[in-house]
């Protein structure tokens, strides 16, 4: 299927590992000249050679903390400067969650909440700003925000709220722009492989006290397909749905772990 992408321009932010990264490089295979966008120089340009490696030419880094609405603006005029235009913008940055014990009631502070609330929701909304003249300019564009399932689980509470805002936010954004020709969709991975994981087993194997094949044993479990979302097929459905054969999608929340047991959305 030809999605119908290439020579468009991505702004891929947490583009450095991770979802991120993967996205940046599913993109670029389809022919996107992407943006790969990071808060270090150094691994952002790390993971732009990553890319170029497999698809030369199409990758490239910026610098930009999305906590800081003047360092979100200054890199959406360097992405520009760079190719000139901005036809999809993927938010990906966002602090580390699902990766230790999430704290209960009585741990979580204020300035956790903040700090999570102000990368992941705020900071989408920044970079969402910043490139909604552009997009308005050329009268189309496609905004989709990586959130995740805790949206839609307890468990984690910080995680809940951010997501859930992440998620409410995307919905206002499909409203308020689609006379503009911009859609903006919201994806809720689940519990995802990334180069992270080998890590996060070691350190849950260790608390348990059991093998670190028993904890990936459970941690494959915890799905209907009992395997691990991996990043790539994350980004593979981002792929799809920054495309224009996903033009029947807006506003909406797309699940993506692999299968919930036992619930039902509508």
């Amino acid at each position: 299927m030809d999605l119908e992408l290439a020579g468009k321009v991505a702004i891929v932010t947490g583009g450095s590992r991770g979802i991120g990264k993967a996205i940046g490089r599913v993109l670029a295979e389809e022919g996107v000249n992407v943006a790969l966008v990071a808060r270090s120089q150094a691994t952002v340009d790390a993971a732009a050679a990553d890319v170029a490696k497999q698809v030369p030419g199409k990758a490239k880094g910026f610098v930009c903390d999305t906590t800081d609405a003047a360092s979100v603006k200054t890199m959406v005029a360097d992405v520009i400067a760079a190719f000139g235009r901005v036809d999809i913008l993927a938010n990906c940055a966002a602090k580390p969650s699902g990766q230790t014990r999430p704290p209960t009631l009585d741990e979580i502070t204020t300035e956790e909440v903040w700090d999570h609330v102000n990368t992941k929701v705020v900071g989408y909304l920044r970079t969402a700003q910043a490139v909604m003249p552009h997009m308005i300019k050329q009268k189309s564009g496609r905004i989709i925000n990586i959130s995740g399932l805790g949206a839609r689980h307890t468990g984690t509470t910080v995680g809940s709220i951010r997501n859930v805002g992440v998620a409410a936010l995307t919905k206002n954004m499909a409203d308020e722009l689609a006379p503009h020709g911009i859609q903006a969709i919201c994806v809720h991975p689940g519990l995802i492989r990334t180069e992270a994981t080998p890590g996060v087993i070691a350190a849950r194997a260790k608390a348990a006290g059991v093998s670190e094949a028993e904890i990936e044993k459970r941690m494959d479990g915890g799905n209907l397909i009992k395997k691990l979302v991996t990043a790539e097929q994350i980004a593979w459905l981002v792929a799809f749905l920054a495309s224009p054969k996903s033009m029947a999608v807006n506003g909406d929340v797309i699940p993506a772990g692999g299968g919930t047991p036992g619930s039902i959305y509508y």
